[in-house]
């Protein structure tokens, strides 16, 4: 038998060398490689591998079939999914420890067994009865909802192709384990293996797969980037453990958009799904307040309202304090900048505080304006009228910008009982008369402050 050869693979970013290093020059990462040995050319799932030789074919003459989606039971993981599942693919969901990664995939597979399908869990870090504690927290008794306690990826390949399930979850893909690699179970070459054999077993048999993956603390699935490629679709979970609430964002999707989120609430009795988000990050909002500021956001096709609070305090040190929570950090600078040299607001010598309430994180600029009418409310000690709402982007000029979808939002406020709208000039000139609401057109930043501050 040919002998194996050996190589060197970080444990972070997966770069490979022939020998030891101590610092992996691809992350920068420290005392992260691992000895590990090349993977056989054919996995242990072989028998899911189609052996026929296929040939290149026009694309006019392939017959495709229709695309068939099944719902999982849970409207908000659909809406991020696109609609449902596709058959045959694969989901790869990501998430910090604890956020409730295992909860929403046991939740989503009571919901598909409750339908009348046949469903597999499996779990490579909870033994049976621990699954079985927490499913009766959640209310999981299903007759189709089947439960395996397994680490080895022959078993679980053996007994899904036996039970022949309608999707199946393997929580989580750092546990799997295939003796074909010598390795340890998380390390790079297990990781790609196991992925690999799910996703062939995914497209030879079209079943749905839902693989869990663990996070690393720069915030990225653990293991090889490589993992993200080979899969249809890469869902994140974030949320603070300090709030209840949790957004299932999309950041690929070969079926569906990736601008999708999902809402969800923890609860006792597991995740609870949020029909408007906008009441539910609005709830708590304080009438009045100097630096607090209702915007317009838009994920996908949902308008979201949520409030903006700024702090601005006299600074102590000698370099005032710039933090930002929920928005992009450089561009919450740039347009502390903009107030500095276009409107004459002298934050030098301020500590800045900007956060965006419940935990969500907006990156759109569409709440530039409000980001500004918030600073500049706390700094002059001049509550904004909880009655309006604030959208726009603007320039290093001082110009306020047009931003997309501004009917949409515009009509989500005046739902939401908002009576007054300032947005963009350009924006307004499009708009349909919209019944119950005051649509206020601004070019410049310092025209809508007076408007806003007013």
């Amino acid at each position: 038998m040919p002998k194996q050869k050996t190589f060197f693979a970080c444990q972070s970013c997966g770069f490979q060398a022939p020998k030891w290093m101590g610092k992996c020059p691809e992350c920068g990462g420290w005392n992260t490689m691992v000895e590990e040995r090349d993977a056989p050319e054919r996995g242990v799932a072989s028998q899911f591998v189609d052996n026929t030789r296929s040939r290149p074919t026009p694309i006019g003459e392939i017959h495709g079939e229709g695309e068939h989606r099944t719902s999982v039971g849970i409207g908000e993981l659909d809406r991020v999914l696109g609609g449902g599942l596709v058959k045959g693919s694969v989901v790869l969901v990501g998430g910090d420890p604890g956020i409730g990664k295992s909860t929403l995939m046991l939740q989503a597979m009571e919901a598909l067994a409750a339908t009348g399908k046949r469903v597999l869990y499996v779990s490579g870090e909870e033994s049976a009865r621990q699954i079985k504690l927490r499913g009766e927290r959640l209310g999981a008794s299903s007759e189709g909802l089947l439960v395996l306690a397994e680490n080895s990826l022959e078993d679980i390949l053996r007994h899904a192709s036996e039970a022949q399930p309608d999707a199946v979850v393997v929580d989580s893909i750092q546990t799997l384990y295939s003796p074909a690699i010598s390795s340890a179970p998380g390390s790079i070459s297990q990781v790609r293996e196991g992925a690999g054999q799910l996703v062939v077993y995914a497209k030879k048999t079209g079943t749905p797969v839902f693989i869990v993956g663990h996070v690393t603390k720069d915030g990225s699935i653990a293991g090889p980037r490589v993992l993200e490629h080979m899969v249809d679709t890469v869902l994140y979970f974030e949320g603070d453990r300090g709030h209840a609430f949790r957004i299932l964002r999309a950041v690929k999707n070969r079926f569906g958009s990736t601008n999708e989120i999902g809402v969800f609430e923890m609860k006792g009795a597991g995740l609870n799904e949020v029909k408007n988000p906008s009441e539910i990050f609005l709830a708590e909002r304080r009438l009045n307040v100097t630096g607090s500021v209702v915007v317009s956001t838009v994920e996908g096709t949902r308008p979201i309202m949520a409030e903006l609070q700024a702090l601005v305090a006299p600074t102590t040190f000698g370099n005032p304090r710039r933090t930002a929570i929920g928005v992009d950090y450089g561009r919450f600078t740039l347009l502390l900048a903009v107030l500095e040299k276009r409107v004459g607001l002298h934050l030098m010598g301020q500590d800045v505080y900007v956060n965006v309430v419940g935990g969500l994180k907006v990156d759109e600029p569409s709440i530039d304006l409000g980001v500004i009418a918030a600073v500049a409310s706390a700094f002059k000690d001049v509550p904004v009228s909880p009655s309006t709402v604030v959208m726009g982007e603007v320039g290093l000029g001082g110009e306020v910008r047009a931003i997309a979808q501004a009917e949409m939002r515009a009509y989500e406020s005046g739902k939401l009982g908002f009576d007054r709208c300032v947005m963009p000039k350009s924006n307004v000139k499009k708009l349909p008369k919209i019944k119950g609401i005051e649509i206020i057109g601004v070019e410049q930043v310092d025209e809508a402050l007076e408007i806003i501050l007013a």
